[in-house]
């Protein structure tokens, strides 16, 4: 003991001399008071963060866009999820999946479908659902078409006709014209948003329809966010050659696989610094993308509103095509002019 208190003398003499001094572990009142004011300050660092929506845990239910522009008594529009359904491929629980597929029955679909489309208050509407094909190609509708459409963007002004849009991981777009009652649903991967699907969009609704960009509305539902979806030097360049404020849509990110970080060595490379892939990795913001084409368009920022929901973070709530390795389920967008004004009751 003696020796160890001549040893803290020693170095207290030393720090003095530089003009430094040795903290003490504060003892008693003093260490009390400082941990209440520990304490203090991370419960206001907690209450300072925004508060998030509570998410409930294998419970069906349905997004609706939390604008009033949407909150109409003509308009039927929502964005489905993945609890709470029929479907027991891919777990037990019992998953929403709306996609017919070769991994799922369709008797399980069309269960699935029931009970989306009672719960949107779309029943005895036309339901349109194109094949996808990741294009910017936009069909019109007068009227419900006899076979299957191939396209990846919809419009009409027809009441009866519910618009929708199956994604897994893309980014489903819903636009609606307030003034002309017109309507459109768009699926916007990375292909779809390099060729500006919704801002030719929203430029075939004006042509077809006389909608102004200040009446139309948009709603953005749940798709991968830029923190999982990451991208090879093919997408940025395809980006580069068609947005001038393309560099701003992407982030690096570094990898936070934790095999990797636990055995770093096993995946060192041979080559030259610089050149390795180890690095970070390019992530694109296909959110941010498809928001800046609504606003080139003409729409109002105030105009856009977007779930904000990553579909990879949260495989629970909803399906995700990349995280899932493709094994997985499809939600689905959806929009329509409902026949006639009619009281809807959605017990969701």
């Amino acid at each position: 003991m003696a020796t160890r208190k001549k040893s803290l003398a020693e170095l207290d003499k030393f720090l003095t001399k530089g003009g430094f001094t040795r903290a003490k572990r504060p003892k008693g009142a003093l260490a009390r008071q400082r941990s209440a004011r520990d304490k203090q300050l991370a419960a206001a660092k907690a209450k300072a963060r925004p508060a998030r929506r509570a998410k409930p845990a294998n419970k069906f239910e349905v997004i609706i866009a939390d604008s009033k522009a949407w909150n109409q008594p003509w308009l039927v529009h929502g964005f489905s999820t993945r609890p709470g359904g029929f479907t027991r491929v891919f777990g037990p629980k019992g998953d929403l999946n709306l996609g017919f597929g070769k991994h799922d029955s369709r008797e399980a679909v069309e269960k699935n479908r029931k009970k989306f489309f009672a719960a949107l208050g779309a029943k005895g509407m036309s339901l349109i659902s194109p094949k996808q094909i990741h294009s910017s190609d936009i069909k019109k509708l007068t009227k419900p078409p006899k076979a299957t459409l191939t396209t990846d963007g919809l419009i009409t002004n027809v009441p009866g006709i519910l618009l929708t849009i199956q994604t897994a991981d893309c980014v489903p777009i819903l636009l609606v014209d307030v003034k002309q009652r017109a309507i459109g649903a768009f699926h916007a991967g990375w292909r779809g948003s390099v060729a500006r699907i919704v801002e030719k969009g929203v430029g075939t609704m004006r042509a077809e329809f006389g909608s102004e960009p200040k009446n139309i509305h948009a709603a953005i539902g749940p798709c991968i966010a830029q923190c999982c979806y990451a991208v090879g030097e093919e997408v940025i360049d395809q980006f580069r050659s068609q947005f001038e404020y393309a560099d701003k849509l992407f982030k690096p990110y570094f990898d936070d696989d934790p095999v990797k970080n636990k055995y770093p060595l096993l995946f060192m490379t041979a080559r030259a610094p610089g050149h390795s892939n180890l690095g970070p990795q390019i992530h694109l913001d296909l959110v941010e993308a498809n928001r800046r084409q609504l606003l080139d368009a003409g729409v109002p920022a105030r105009n856009i509103w977007s779930a904000d929901e990553c579909t990879s973070c949260d495989t629970k709530r909803f399906f995700s095509h990349r995280k899932e390795d493709g094994f997985t389920g499809r939600m689905m967008a959806v929009v329509g002019v409902i026949n006639g004004v009619i009281l809807r009751i959605c017990n969701l």
